[in-house]
C-alpha cells in the first residue's frame, strides 16, 4: 500500500479538482488563507475535497466530506489586500483520506487529512481504445457547441485523458456526477462514464422539450 502523508484540505461544495487540470480559487476565509500562507512556506500543495449534502449547518466546523479528493500545486498566486488571494491550482493525483488530524490545541485553524494516494491507470494497450471513446463524447457535445456557434471549443491537440479530466471538471454536471468521475477507475472508465451521463441527459431532454447547454 503507498505510504500516507499529511495534507491540508480545502473543502468545497460544488467543485471537484482533477488530475493535470487548472483550478482558478479566490481565497477570502481567515482558515483558508492561513492555509494558503502556509502551502506558499512549504511544499505548495493543497487537497480540494467535496463536502457531502447537508454541509451547510456545520460549515464553520468540520462537516462531512467525501473521502477521495484530488491533490493540486499552487503555480499562480496573487496577493491582495487583507491578506486574500488568487490562486491557481494543478490538479496532480487523486487521493483517499485515511484519518483527520484533531485541531484541538493546535493553532492550525484548517483542516489537515492523513492521505494515501490513488492511481489514475490508463494501460498502454487502453488508448487506441480512449481515441475512440474521445470520439463518442465529442459527437455528443457536438450540437451544444453548434448552438452556441463555436467552430470547436474542445483543443484537438489535448492529449485523450487531460481532455476528459478538463471537460470532467467543467461541464455543468451536478457535483456529485463530478464526485461519481473523479472515483472512476482511471481516464477510460471516466470518459465512458461521461457518455453515460449525456446520453441519459440527451433523452431527459427530449421528454422535457429543451437542450442542455454546455459553457
Amino acid at each position: 500500500m503507498p505510504a500516507a502523508s499529511s495534507l491540508p484540505l480545502f473543502p468545497l461544495p460544488t467543485v471537484v479538482l482533477f488530475p493535470n487540470v487548472f483550478l482558478p480559487l479566490h481565497i477570502f476565509e481567515p482558515r483558508y488563507r492561513q492555509m494558503v500562507s502556509d502551502a506558499l512556506n512549504g511544499d505548495r500543495m493543497i487537497g480540494i475535497v467535496l463536502l457531502k449534502p447537508g454541509f451547510e449547518a456545520e460549515y464553520e466546523g468540520q462537516p462531512a466530506v467525501y473521502d477521495v479528493g484530488c491533490s493540486g500545486l499552487i503555480t499562480h498566486v496573487e496577493r491582495l489586500p487583507e491578506q486574500r488571494f488568487n490562486i491557481v491550482l494543478r490538479g496532480l493525483e487523486k487521493f483517499r483520506i485515511v484519518a483527520e488530524d484533531d485541531p484541538a490545541g493546535s493553532s492550525i485553524t484548517y483542516r489537515r487529512g492523513l492521505v494515501t494516494p490513488l492511481g489514475d491507470p490508463l494501460p498502454a494497450d487502453a488508448r487506441d481504445t480512449l481515441t475512440t471513446e474521445r470520439r463518442r463524447l465529442e459527437a455528443l457535445l457536438r450540437p451544444s457547441i453548434d448552438r452556441l456557434g463555436a467552430e470547436s471549443p474542445l483543443p484537438q491537440a489535448m492529449p485523450d485523458d487531460d481532455l476528459v479530466n478538463a471537460l470532467a471538471q467543467y461541464l455543468e454536471f451536478e457535483p456529485i456526477e463530478k464526485q461519481a468521475l473523479l472515483e472512476c477507475d482511471g481516464p477510460l472508465a471516466r470518459c465512458r462514464a461521461m457518455i453515460e451521463l449525456l446520453e441519459m441527459k440527451a433523452l431527459l431532454d427530449q421528454f422535457q422539450g429543451g437542450p442542455s447547454e454546455i459553457h
